[in-house]
């Protein structure tokens, strides 16, 4: 599902050849003003890898990324997951599980990344798996289930 032009912007990311955004234009909603610029690419081995750069306001008191915003960068992961390997079908669609183990704290000196693979797709359920690193540091491992919802007609 190609998405709007006037709501999203998907190009290649200048900046970072290979990467390409995953931002939405308004910048008051959710994603660009809790999580900033948004980056994503096909690794080599096939893995959806969703990057956030950590900035100040993602910091909690240890000084450390903040678990909320890790979960947050999890949630959206799955959405990219769907665009970018599964069958390109990330929306209209809605979060129903997400299970997240913490193993490390993430660091506020270097992006943060979610790597995912699909585990099974039908045609109205996505399950993925996958894990949050910071190069060779792990952050976090989890799996969510993501239900693909119809369209609703304007009445």
């Amino acid at each position: 599902m190609a998405f709007r032009e006037d709501v999203f912007d998907h190009e290649p990311d200048p900046e970072n050849p290979g990467w390409r955004h995953w931002n939405l234009k308004d910048q008051t909603l959710f994603n660009g003003a809790v999580m900033g610029r948004l980056i994503t690419r096909v690794d080599g081995d096939g893995k959806s890898r969703l990057r956030m750069f950590p900035e100040r306001r993602h910091e909690n008191l240890q000084g450390i990324i903040h678990g909320a915003v890790t979960l947050s960068l999890i949630d959206i992961s799955l959405f990219t997951t769907m665009h970018t390997i599964g069958t390109g079908n990330a929306g209209p669609s809605v979060t129903l599980e997400l299970s997240t183990q913490f193993v490390g704290a993430g660091m506020m000196d270097r992006p943060l990344d979610a790597v995912c693979e699909i585990v099974r797709e039908t045609g109205s359920m996505v399950f993925v798996r996958g894990k949050v690193e910071q190069e060779d540091h792990l952050v976090a491992s989890f799996s969510g289930i993501v239900k693909k919802m119809k369209r609703r007609i304007a009445s």
